[in-house]
C-alpha cells in the first residue's frame, strides 16, 4: 500500500529571508530561514526548503537580503511629546521642564493634543521597527485611541503626579486611570500600568495607594527615579533620604516596578536593583543630552538585573529611533566602564526586545521569535551600501544599521509598514497636524 504524504498545511503568512535572528538562543543567526505565521502568532522558524514543502501560505514574502528579527520594544517614551520636537534645547532638565516644556503644556494639553502627538510618534516608530511601546503622558486615553488605530502594541501608563491637568486634578488620577485600565483590559494588544512622575512630583500618600492598587490587580508600575544628581541632593535636603530609601521604605521596590533613568545609583543601591527584581529603563541619548548622567549599565547588568532600552520623548531627545538608541546605549556602556566587553552587539539587541517584554510580564508573547509567540517582528534590509559586506549580521543590527533600512513590520500578523510604506497610519495627515501644532504653539508664545 502507497502512503500518500500529508497535504502541506495552509497558512496565513510565509516570510522567507536571508537570515533570522530570532534573539532566543541569544546570539544566533539562522540563515535562509523562514517564518510560518497563523492567526497572527508564529508557526514556526525552520530552513526554507522544509518551510516550502510544509506549508501552502496565503500570502508568501520572499526577501533575500533582508534579516527577520522581533519588534523592538521601546521601554520608556512620552510619545505625544514627538509635537515638542526641537521647542527648547540644550537646557538641563529642570530648566527644561519648569520654563518650556510645562508652561507648554499648560497652554495646550488636551486630548486632542495627545492622540495628534501619538500617532505622529507612532509612524516614527513603526518606521523604525518598534512593535510595542511602554508609554508615559497624560491623556492616557488618548494613546489607546491612537494605538488601536495604529496597530500597535502598547503598554498604557495611568499618569499619577500631584499637580492639577487638563487630564486630572491631584487626587482624580488614580481613580481615572482605574476607569481606564477596567474598559481597556480585554484588548489584545493593551497593558496598563500605573505611572507615578516621579519621587519628586509624587506624595506618600499617592505612592501607598498606587502600591495597593497595583499589588490587588497585578498591574506594573513605571517611574522616573534618579533621574539627575540635583534630584538626590534635593530629597536628602529636604527629607534626609535618598528617592530610592524612600521608594524602599514604601514598598515600591519589586519585580513589577520599571525604573526609568537611574543614574544615581550607589554600589548598595545596584545591588538592591537586583535582589529586588527592579527593571531598569535605560534612556541613553536622553541623559546624554539633559546631562542627566550615565545608568550604570554594566555594573547593573553583572550584578544581575534586567537592564531594557527606551528613546524618552522626542522633546528631549529629539528622535524616537531605538536602533540609534541601542546603539548609543552600547557604546556608552563600553566608555563608561572602560570594557569593550561591557555590552555586546547581541546584548544590545536583548535589552532592545527580550528584556523589554520581560519588564512588561509581556516575554511569554513577545521579544522573540519562538513558535507559539505574537507574530510581531520586523525585516531589516541588509543590502544598502552601509551594511555591505556582511560578516556579521547582529554587529550590523547594533552598529550599522540605518533604521530607514526596516521595510517590514508585523504585529500580531497584521502588517503595519510594506516596502517602506505605512500601511494604518497616513503620513500627510500626520504632517498637517503637526504644522497646526506648531502654529498654535509659536502663536500662544
Amino acid at each position: 500500500m502507497t502512503v500518500m504524504p500529508f497535504p502541506p498545511l495552509v497558512i496565513d503568512l510565509l516570510v522567507t529571508a536571508g537570515s533570522i535572528v530570532p534573539i532566543e538562543p541569544a546570539g544566533v543567526v539562522l540563515e535562509n530561514h523562514a517564518l510560518a505565521v497563523d492567526h497572527g502568532r508564529i508557526l514556526a522558524v525552520l530552513p526554507m526548503a522544509e518551510a516550502r514543502a510544509r506549508y501552502q501560505p496565503r500570502k508568501a514574502i520572499d526577501l533575500p537580503g533582508h534579516a527577520l528579527m522581533p519588534g523592538l520594544v521601546n521601554m520608556h517614551a512620552h510619545s505625544a511629546m514627538s509635537l515638542m520636537r526641537g521647542m527648547a534645547d540644550d537646557l538641563p532638565l529642570m530648566e527644561w521642564l519648569q520654563a518650556h516644556i510645562w508652561p507648554a503644556e499648560a497652554a495646550h494639553l488636551s486630548n486632542a493634543f495627545c492622540k495628534d502627538g501619538i500617532k505622529l510618534a507612532m509612524a516614527e516608530m513603526i518606521r523604525g521597527g518598534q512593535t510595542c511601546v511602554n508609554d508615559m503622558y497624560f491623556f492616557p486615553d488618548a494613546t489607546a485611541e491612537a494605538a488601536r488605530e495604529a496597530g500597535m502594541r502598547v503598554a498604557i501608563g495611568l499618569i499619577v503626579i500631584d499637580f492639577p491637568s487638563a487630564w486630572a486634578q491631584p487626587g482624580e488620577y488614580i481613580h481615572k486611570g482605574l476607569a481606564l485600565h477596567d474598559s481597556l483590559r480585554h484588548e489584545p494588544l493593551v497593558k496598563t500600568l500605573f505611572a507615578p512622575h516621579a519621587p519628586y512630583t509624587v506624595s506618600d500618600e499617592s505612592l501607598r495607594q498606587v502600591r495597593q492598587y497595583a499589588t490587588e490587580l497585578g498591574l506594573g508600575i513605571h517611574m522616573h527615579i534618579h533621574e539627575t544628581a540635583g534630584e538626590v541632593e534635593q530629597a536628602v535636603a529636604q527629607t534626609g533620604k535618598r528617592p530610592w530609601q524612600r521608594l524602599r521604605e514604601l514598598d515600591l521596590l519589586g519585580p513589577d516596578l520599571v525604573a526609568v533613568h537611574m543614574t544615581q545609583l550607589t554600589d548598595e543601591e545596584i545591588e538592591e536593583v537586583a535582589h529586588y527584581g527592579v527593571h531598569v529603563a535605560h534612556c541613553a541619548e536622553s541623559n546624554l543630552k539633559l546631562a542627566s548622567g550615565f545608568c550604570p549599565v554594566h555594573k547593573l547588568i553583572h550584578a544581575g538585573a534586567n537592564v531594557c532600552i527606551g528613546t524618552d520623548g522626542a522633546a528631549s531627545n529629539n528622535d524616537l529611533d531605538l536602533f540609534g538608541e541601542l546603539r548609543s546605549a552600547s557604546l556608552l556602556a563600553k566608555g563608561v566602564s572602560g570594557d569593550a566587553r561591557a555590552m555586546p552587539a547581541a546584548k544590545a539587541l536583548e535589552m532592545a526586545t527580550l528584556a523589554g517584554a520581560r519588564a512588561l510580564g509581556w516575554d511569554d508573547q513577545i521579544g522573540s521569535l519562538l513558535p507559539g509567540k505574537a507574530a510581531d517582528f520586523i525585516a531589516v534590509d541588509l543590502s544598502c551600501v552601509n551594511t555591505q559586506p556582511v560578516y556579521n549580521v547582529i554587529s550590523h543590527l547594533a552598529y550599522a544599521l540605518n533604521s530607514r533600512q526596516v521595510d517590514h513590520v508585523w504585529v500580531a500578523g497584521r502588517a503595519l509598514l510594506v516596502e517602506g510604506q505605512l500601511q494604518t497610519l497616513v503620513e500627510d495627515e500626520l504632517r498637517a497636524k503637526a504644522s497646526e501644532w506648531r502654529n498654535k504653539i509659536l502663536g500662544n508664545a
